[in-house]
C-alpha cells in the first residue's frame, strides 16, 4: 500500500472511530435522558466535586448556561449542590451515587471491551497508538478552539 493511501486509510479510520465514540455516546445520553451538553456535565463530575463555574469552563458554557443546566440534572437526580467545603459561600455539585452506578454500567464494558482490544498490541505498536491518539487530540482541541473563534459572538450565543 502507498503511503497516501495508508494516509487516507488511517485518517478514515480515526473519522469513524470518534463517529463510533459519538455514537456510544448518543446512546449514553439516551440512556440517561439527557441532551448531549448535559452527558458532558455528567462526565466532568465524575473526577468529583466542581463549582458551577468550574463546569462551565470545562464544557465550555456561559455561567447562565451551566447553572441552567446543573439545575436540570440536579432536578432528574444525577447530581447534587452543596456548599464547598472550603468556602460555604458558593456550592460544588457532584455526581449522585446512581448516577455513578448508571454510568459505570454504562461506559464500564466499554472501558473493559477497549481494554481487550489494547491487549492484542505489543508495547512498541502501543506506544504508537497511543502517540497518534495524543496528536489527534491536541488536533481536534486546536481545532475546536479555532472554530470558535469563528463564532459572532462569545460562546455562539447571542
Amino acid at each position: 500500500m502507498s503511503k497516501q493511501l495508508a494516509v487516507e486509510r488511517a485518517a478514515n479510520a480515526a473519522a469513524e472511530f470518534g463517529g463510533a465514540a459519538d455514537a456510544v455516546d448518543a446512546a449514553a445520553a439516551d440512556v440517561f435522558g439527557v441532551n448531549r451538553t448535559d452527558l458532558r456535565i455528567l462526565a466532568t463530575a465524575m473526577d468529583g466535586p466542581l463549582t458551577a463555574g468550574q463546569v462551565a469552563v470545562a464544557v465550555h458554557l456561559s455561567p447562565a448556561a451551566a447553572t441552567t443546566a446543573i439545575q436540570r440534572l440536579v432536578a432528574r437526580g444525577y447530581l447534587t449542590r452543596e456548599s464547598d467545603p472550603q468556602d460555604r459561600r458558593r456550592a460544588v455539585v457532584a455526581l449522585t451515587a446512581s448516577a455513578r452506578e448508571l454510568a459505570e454500567r454504562i461506559y464500564g464494558p466499554v472501558g473493559e471491551t477497549g481494554m481487550a482490544v489494547l491487549r492484542r498490541w505489543s508495547a512498541a505498536e502501543l506506544e504508537l497508538i497511543a502517540d497518534f491518539l495524543e496528536r489527534g487530540r491536541a488536533m481536534q482541541l486546536a481545532q475546536a478552539d479555532r472554530i470558535r473563534e469563528l463564532a459572532p459572538h462569545p460562546g455562539g450565543q447571542e
